[in-house]
């Protein structure tokens, strides 16, 4: 199984995106978990270009495409999503990339619940397959926490593990 990881931050010691790197760590030898790393040079969505052949857009699209299921892990800010999260999704919406696409939302703070409303609202309009199963809070608030932490962790390591097979038995 190929997933799709897209962390909504932009921040270099995001936890959403360490959390996001341990659970490409901790999966199985049957799950390929990549990380969309241009998540920050997608230009502003503008409709008038969205048609133009934009390479970071095209390979967004293409690794959606690519991807057995995405699982999508943003910050909240004011009770949001990221600009940079809309702005990815944003350019998506004209396409048929998320139609029927299994998506689990994954969230590093037990205080976002606006943004993962949020995101499950546009995921959602998009066509996309939440796996409510496998869309999940681990709460790993800490300023020097960081990806090795959450993988050694006894606890949350076994709740990423869990979450992979439960959204891979969804696929299969």
């Amino acid at each position: 199984m190929k997933i799709l990881a897209i962390s909504g931050s932009l921040r270099a010691a995001s936890l959403n995106s360490a959390l996001l790197r341990a659970v490409a760590r901790l999966a199985p030898p049957d799950i390929s978990v990549q990380l969309f790393a241009d998540l920050g040079y997608l230009p502003l969505f503008n409709p008038d270009i969205e048609m133009t052949d934009l390479p970071v857009v095209a390979r967004f699209r293409e690794q959606l495409l690519a991807a057995d299921a995405v699982l999508i892990a943003s910050p909240e800010y004011a009770h949001g999503i990221t600009g940079a999260m809309k702005n990815a999704l944003d350019w998506m919406v004209g396409s048929e990339v998320f139609v029927n696409k299994p998506v689990a939302l994954l969230n590093a703070s037990p205080r976002a619940v606006h943004a993962q409303a949020s995101l499950k609202e546009i995921i959602t309009m998009m066509s996309a397959r939440v796996v409510e199963e496998a869309s999940i809070t681990v709460p790993i608030l800490g300023a020097n926490l960081d990806e090795e932490w959450i993988v050694t962790h006894p606890t949350i390591s076994v709740t990423l593990r869990q979450m992979l097979t439960t959204l891979q038995a969804y696929i299969d």
